[in-house]
């Protein structure tokens, strides 16, 4: 998916407050050029569209900073909201050029309905729902598909189990469970009547 975002170096001694009021976002730019770091301004309403099509530590941008000018591959490594608003208040991105494979988060997305789910009425447990992973930027998937439709209950899979698009490396242990089919909900208040009445 490719997405590009237009941004402009901030001017010295502007103040966050004053941009925000005047429709714009703060934020900078790491591993451009070792620990330097640039610091921006990004309309807000490109901020809004972004954050509609782009999640932290997944998606690749394609950042373009019109008065440097500077233009290269980055992702959102970090985003702020406000605490009252629920709006953006400052987004961090990294440059990935350059620094060979990089570390995101994939979303998981679960395919099929468990057999012990669908014929001895188990619950599906999605333990984990993101993962980091290690990939070059080109490739960072966008979603990782783990097929349940196999699993009974009581069965697990883990890490070790999941087959992973070539040049994807998972960072967690190979026996960490990722989902899980649990034995079918007790009611508990039903069993505590049951037993009043005998």
């Amino acid at each position: 998916m490719a997405i590009t975002v237009e941004c402009q170096k901030r001017p010295e001694g502007s103040k966050p407050k004053a941009l925000r009021r005047s429709g714009a976002i703060p934020a900078n730019l790491y591993g451009h050029k070792g620990t330097e770091s640039i610091s921006l301004t990004i309309n807000a309403k490109t901020v809004e569209r972004l954050l509609k099509r782009a999640s932290v530590n997944n998606t690749l941008i394609d950042l373009n900073i019109t008065d440097i000018p500077w233009r290269g591959k980055a992702l959102i490594r970090e985003l702020q909201i406000h605490p009252a608003k629920g709006t953006p208040y400052h987004l961090s991105f990294f440059a990935v050029a350059g620094h060979g494979d990089t570390n995101v988060e994939v979303r998981l997305r679960f395919v099929g309905e468990p057999v012990g789910v669908k014929q001895e009425g188990g619950v599906l447990d999605t333990v984990v729902t993101e993962l980091q992973v290690s990939c070059a930027p080109e490739n960072i998937p966008e979603f990782i598909d783990i097929d349940v439709s196999n699993l009974n209950i009581g069965d697990n899979l883990h890490i070790s189990d999941i087959s992973f698009p070539e040049g994807v490396t998972p960072l967690a242990e190979s026996e960490r469970v990722l989902v899980s089919v649990l034995p079918p909900q007790i009611n508990a208040a039903a069993e505590i009547e049951a037993e009043a009445a005998s």
